[in-house]
């Protein structure tokens, strides 16, 4: 993708959602965090279905400490891996009530130092809850930054990085959202809708798919 094409992609994108938000459920920074822990490999619809029944019960590292593993894992068995998931979150809340008064920490090392809680959640937490600026790379990120030109890269961090040098600074705060949402509906994996892209004019991807016949 031109650099000067960079800008009204984005433009583009914030003009049909100005305000894009996260499709997973979540009131507080406890429970966004817990619910991107169990996103890994499973879709947002699949994560808000069974927090809706969880939150209600223990939806604090205390209430979750206090449910026990074993029901915690009952709660989570609509989610793909859940025991591993469920003792990730189980050991995640012991370190927040220990190190970090039951809340949940702002910087990236603090965050990472959680259990199950790698670069890409780090990242979803800090740009949703502390509105910092970052990219969370997840699959459709990867796949669209690819396929436009965007910022082509062979790993999640090279894709990351050379966002963070590409998007112009007024577009940072919400650009893995417009990205995320973009891949999730329109640019998608196996044969993305291009007739119906917004921005297909600035997108480096020749084979464009016409509509069916």
């Amino acid at each position: 993708m031109k650099k000067e094409f960079i800008a009204p992609f984005f433009a583009t994108l914030r003009a049909a959602n100005p305000h894009p938000k996260t499709e997973l459920e979540y009131s507080t920074p406890f429970e966004l965090l817990a619910a991107v822990l169990l996103s890994a490999q499973a879709t947002d619809a699949g994560v808000n279905k069974a927090t809706r029944v969880l939150y209600p019960v223990a939806n604090t590292p205390e209430k979750i400490i206090r449910l026990g593993l074993p029901k915690l894992e009952d709660y989570l068995k609509t989610i793909g891996l859940y025991r591993a998931k469920a003792k990730n979150l189980m050991a995640t809340c012991h370190l927040l009530v220990e190190k970090h008064g039951g809340k949940v920490p702002r910087t990236r090392e603090e965050l990472e130092e959680l259990p199950g809680v790698g670069r890409k959640t780090a990242n979803v937490v800090l740009n949703v809850v502390y509105n910092e600026p970052t990219m969370a790379v997840d699959t459709h990120i990867f796949r669209i930054s690819n396929r436009t030109g965007l910022a082509p890269g062979k790993t999640p961090l090279e894709v990351e990085l050379k966002l963070l040098k590409r998007v112009p600074p007024e577009y940072m705060l919400h650009a893995h959202h417009w990205l995320i949402l973009h891949g999730r509906y329109v640019c998608v994996a196996r044969k993305p809708l291009c007739w119906k892209c917004a921005v297909a004019r600035y997108c480096d991807y020749k084979p464009k798919t016409p509509p069916p016949a």
